[in-house]
């Protein structure tokens, strides 16, 4: 008993149940700003959070927490300790204890086709002392397309994003020209699809790029590029033709591109330059009785294939197919290739080339078997296994490495050519077609006479760098 009654005493008299009211004794944050990215304007944001600290042995009584409100055209909204509102009185913290607050933005339109920069402040008063955390947000304009079909030629031009939802359509017959530097982001579950036709012209300078609409980070300093599976894709269905994509950068789709035609392989269904296809959450690129073109063209990271040719006509050039993808171990090959069995029994025989390219990853490089039965030939392409030249495989770089500058744990998935790649300097000039002269950073493939494989030129990097 007596041991009892003194643990009691003893724990009692480490609790400050008083208040203090001195001046000296105000909070502590573990940030000086909330900073939100990109934000969409009339679109709620993810929350942000931080945490106030009451390093007194004694509670505090935080007599005001409240946004200051100076911003014109946005709008933070507070939880404070499980609690809504956008303001608040008489908020206790124990002595030595913390609470959390949690912050969300929503921005009106801003009437500008630049993002816009909109600040307020988290303003507390404590013991009569004033303190206050900075609000930033930058609020982006958009055009929002609600599942629209295109019925007539249109443009999409790179002044205001546009926010996609549901599915948008390209009627047969019509085209969709997407200027320099556009961008479409889509909603979850968003998807483009064309049986009409889409022309791509980007840029080096300014690409056009097809995204989820989700611009803000995961964690602090992780962004939601690396995240697969955040809309659709873009399905190019019978009776499209002549798509062209030129400096197109598509990236964390869930199905990727599609590309089907009715076993036409005269006229070019889709061509693919200086594009980057990348982290899909099944396939990258998919085509099906078509003739289709790549040209210096990324296809990485991916649940499946990278790249899957059913039939048809394949020319593919200088380009990198590779995979490190981040939610899964591929078990499937890095290329996929076959005939493809129609309906009324017959087969459509594919028939592939695949020139100067490198082939590289966590996975088989192309499906396992004999070539023997399929018209498919690599020349020129840097291999990860052992192997040695064939009828199918012609001067091949065979147990190669192209040094990509990936560091995967670090989410970084860069796939130029390190200093000490096998690719530098072993492709055939004469199979680089002139559209694939520069690579999608506007180096010349050319200016060094030796030609690198893959999709991108070799550039030194200081060692330091590396």
């Amino acid at each position: 008993m007596v041991t009892m009654l003194a643990l009691v005493v003893s724990f009692s008299s480490c609790i400050e149940d008083g208040f203090t009211t001195s001046s000296s004794d105000v909070l502590a944050f573990n940030m000086d700003t909330v900073a939100f990215d990109t934000v969409i304007t009339l679109q709620g944001t993810a929350t942000k959070q931080m945490v106030i600290y009451n390093h007194s042995k004694k509670q505090i009584n935080i007599s005001s927490i409240k946004v200051a409100g100076v911003a014109q055209k946005g709008h933070f909204h507070l939880n404070v300790d499980g609690i809504r509102g956008d303001e608040f009185q008489n908020v206790e913290i124990r002595g030595n204890d913390s609470i959390f607050v949690f912050i969300e933005a929503y921005l009106d339109e801003m009437d500008q086709n630049d993002p816009t920069l909109i600040e307020d402040y988290l303003e507390f008063v404590t013991n009569g002392v004033s303190q206050s955390v900075l609000l930033s947000a930058w609020g982006q304009d958009v055009v929002r397309v609600q599942g629209d079909t295109i019925r007539r030629n249109t443009h999409f031009t790179a002044d205001k994003p546009y926010l996609i939802y549901d599915t948008m359509f390209v009627s047969p017959g019509v085209t969709l020209t997407l200027d320099a530097g556009a961008t479409l982001l889509f909603h979850d579950k968003a998807a483009m699809r064309c049986a009409g036709r889409v022309l791509a012209n980007g840029t080096a300078e300014e690409p056009v790029t097809l995204r989820g609409d989700r611009l803000d980070r995961i964690v602090s300093s992780t962004s939601f590029d690396i995240m697969s599976g955040q809309w659709g894709g873009v399905i190019f269905t019978p009776p499209t033709m002549g798509n062209v994509l030129k400096h197109v950068i598509m990236k964390g789709s869930t199905i990727g591109m599609h590309c089907s035609a009715y076993g036409d392989t005269t006229n070019c269904a889709l061509k693919l330059i200086n594009c980057v296809l990348t982290n899909s959450a099944s396939t990258c690129l998919a085509t099906a009785a078509c003739y289709v073109q790549a040209i210096g063209t990324e296809f990485s990271d991916a649940a499946e294939e990278v790249a899957y040719f059913a039939g048809g006509k394949v020319m593919v050039s200088q380009c990198t197919f590779t995979n490190n993808y981040l939610f899964a171990v591929p078990t499937r090959p890095i290329v996929n290739v076959f005939d493809v069995e129609y309906s009324n029994g017959t087969t459509g025989k594919i028939k592939a080339y695949f020139d100067n390219c490198i082939l590289y990853g966590m996975s088989s490089e192309i499906n396992e078997g004999d070539l023997g039965n399929f018209n498919v030939y690599l020349r020129y392409c840097l291999l990860k296994s052992a192997g040695n030249d064939d009828d199918h495989f012609i001067n091949c770089v065979w147990e190669a490495d192209p040094c990509f500058l990936v560091q995967r744990d670090d989410y970084i998935f860069d796939y130029r050519l390190g200093n000490e790649s096998d690719a530098i300097g072993k492709g055939n000039p004469a199979l680089c077609p002139a559209e694939g002269r520069y690579d999608r950073y506007g180096r010349d493939r050319l200016a060094r006479g030796a030609i690198d494989l893959g999709a991108y030129v070799w550039e030194p990097i200081p060692e330091d760098e590396e």
